[in-house]
């Protein structure tokens, strides 16, 4: 099922390089340009996601998401703001925000948010015994849901990091992730010792996944990882 965003910001720019973005990553992307044409276009269980930049005209974005969850209570929603102050962020998860993210930031990283949050909720109607989450690398067999992974009928049980770890990279598999938005994403900040610790984490899945010689785990120096691996279906 394709997930559809609300989406609510006034910057023209920003705006339209978000929606031709997250459309190329496959969500239907429903843009809007401030809070009231924002309220009027949201209809309960018809978005996934809502993105709401905090200051908007007619309406800002506190007082929209407090619309929205009058008529969704469950729909999750992440604020954009150009501020980092941090009464704004405390605001925003009293209103029930699920991430916040501040200007400017990467798409990668949004899209990054966008799909935890979309997994929890996922994870959290998927009915017991469905598992939505599990992914080929190689020869292996990861799950998210469960954190193991397989490999001959072999199972190791992960930890979260490991697992979180190994979710981002299997889900951009073949495809460079950068450092900072691994590090916001999994550690919550990109501090030194955050930075230290995702070294030894990417050993560790390193190790996990020697038994495949056709799998890599490339570091590109001050830029990011990559998994390399021949998904055998």
């Amino acid at each position: 099922v394709m997930s559809r965003i609300l989406f609510v910001e006034d910057d023209a720019n920003l705006g339209m390089l978000l929606k031709e973005n997250m459309e190329h990553k496959g969500f239907e992307t429903v843009w809007c340009r401030d809070g009231e044409e924002g309220i009027q276009k949201f209809k309960p269980g018809q978005f996934s996601i809502c993105i709401l930049d905090v200051m908007l005209p007619m309406k800002d974005g506190f007082e929209l998401s407090k619309e929205i969850r009058k008529i969704d209570p469950a729909v999750p929603f992440i604020f954009l703001t150009s501020r980092s102050m941090h009464n704004d962020r405390i605001k925003g998860f009293e209103y029930g925000c699920d991430d916040y993210i501040t200007k400017p930031f990467s798409t990668q990283e949004l899209y990054m948010r966008i799909n935890a949050i979309l997994r929890r909720s996922q994870l959290a109607s998927s009915q017991p015994g469905k598992n939505p989450l599990s992914y080929r690398i190689g020869k292996y067999v990861f799950d998210y849901t469960s954190m193991t992974l397989e490999l001959d009928g072999k199972t190791e049980k992960l930890s979260a990091k490991e697992s979180e770890l190994i979710y981002i990279l299997a889900t951009n598999i073949n495809t460079l992730v950068n450092r900072d938005v691994i590090l916001r994403t999994v550690w919550g900040n990109d501090d030194y010792f955050s930075a230290k610790s995702m070294d030894v984490y990417i050993s560790k899945i390193r190790k996990r996944l020697k038994d495949d010689p056709s799998i890599e785990i490339l570091n590109a120096y001050g830029i990011g990882f990559k998994l390399i691996a021949n998904n055998v279906q």
